[in-house]
């Protein structure tokens, strides 16, 4: 019987991990379910999978979280270092989706055990990866990439030398404002960004979708996980969304990942791995299918991707600066505060600050250096908004 554990169980990855897990529950141990606000559902699901311990990351909530697991055995606990803990208990799979750089810590935790860490989080990497990475081959740990383009990238290269690589195409459907007039994106509400045309997700990610602000972590992603050079990693927009991935050898051949935008293909591979089992989603009809499409991304539509490149290029602490001002410019967007042009604006413009000032190009030499750095750019991407409202 396999342990697991669901770091950001409510949430729609955590939600979709929770449906393959109950339609085999029998095979399954679940150590620990961690959650935000949502605590009815949290509770709904420790009980019916029979968690051992229901974590939701809101202190003010643990009373209610409480109450709902009362006379069940199950363990209620709240806060971020309850978090933690419950990603340190012992587990042989633990996924991780939680949303934003609040993934980090609980996922070092994970590492440290020696579990295998289903990453949906794609801040971990992005913020850290060079000390994730270190810390994955020190504790004999695994990640296994659970956003679906990098699980079509790590499918491509099963039996693979990463050696004959030549390139890494990563696709993106061009998110809710693709077709928009440029000159139209500056008037976009968060209502107008906050529906993709393809994949069903939460609020944050669909924006970052829309802005490319997803993609262009997925490119810093790809980097620290694959260990290839930035040069190698292009970005298409493919509207369809039914390519993931491909990857390009030096023969010239491209391995393409093909299927239904779900993301429980990717969820129940790194579930199954090494096998392939079974899963419930939809089989392409590529006749009904007939056409997949594919173009480049307009530099001038998605500065994010520009940001990306040159966060990679810089090195050091970069992409834990770029990372955190993203969150807080996506916090301003949302609370109508600043417009969905004006969020690479400050991001850029927090990340160039803390790099003539800060040091960002020293590399991190701990976590703490890493949380220290997303802290100040968290500061600074809060003061220059406040300033420019």
């Amino acid at each position: 019987m396999k342990r697991i554990s669901i770091l950001g169980a409510t949430g729609s990855i955590g939600q979709s991990t929770i449906d393959l897990i109950r339609r085999d529950i029998a095979n399954y141990d679940v150590v620990a379910l961690t959650g935000g606000r949502n605590v009815d559902q949290l509770a709904r699901d420790a009980i019916e999978l029979g968690a051992k311990q229901a974590v939701t990351c809101e202190p003010a909530l643990f009373g209610a979280l409480k109450d709902r697991l009362a006379g069940t055995g199950i363990e209620a606990a709240a806060g971020d270092a309850a978090v933690a803990e419950a990603a340190s208990r012992p587990a042989d799979w633990i996924m991780s989706a939680i949303v934003g750089a609040a993934g980090l810590v609980p996922g070092m935790e994970a590492i440290r055990q020696g579990a295998t860490l289903a990453l949906a989080n794609k801040e971990t990497l992005v913020a850290a990866g060079p000390l994730v990475m270190a810390a994955t081959r020190a504790h004999n740990a695994r990640i296994l990439p659970v956003d679906s383009e990098h699980s079509a990238v790590f499918q491509a290269l099963v039996g693979e030398d990463i050696g004959a690589v030549e390139r890494i195409i990563i696709t993106a459907s061009g998110g809710a404002l693709r077709d928009w007039p440029i000159e139209r994106l500056a008037r976009a509400t968060v209502a107008d960004a906050s529906t993709h045309p393809n994949w069903a997700m939460g609020q944050r990610i669909t924006i970052d979708s829309a802005s490319m602000f997803n993609k262009a972590l997925e490119l810093i992603e790809t980097r620290e996980f694959f260990g290839v050079d930035p040069s190698q990693i292009e970005v298409v927009i493919h509207p369809e969304s039914l390519v993931h991935a491909l990857v390009g050898f030096r023969d010239g051949a491209l391995m393409a990942h093909v299927g239904a935008s779900d993301m429980r293909h990717a969820i129940g591979f790194a579930l199954n791995w090494p096998e392939r089992r079974e899963l419930p989603v939809a089989r392409l009809d590529l006749a009904k299918i007939g056409t997949l499409t594919f173009r480049a991304p307009d530099p001038e539509r998605y500065p994010a991707l520009r940001l990306a490149q040159s966060v990679m290029k810089a090195g050091g602490q970069s992409g834990a600066a770029f990372n955190a001002a993203k969150e807080i410019a996506l916090d301003a967007f949302i609370a109508g505060r600043i417009g969905f042009v004006d969020m690479a604006a400050f991001v850029e413009d927090v990340h160039d600050k803390m790099w003539s000032s800060d040091g960002l190009n020293r590399a991190a030499n701990s976590l703490d250096d890493i949380l220290e750095t997303d802290r100040l750019a968290r500061r600074r991407a809060s003061e220059l908004i406040a300033i420019s409202a």
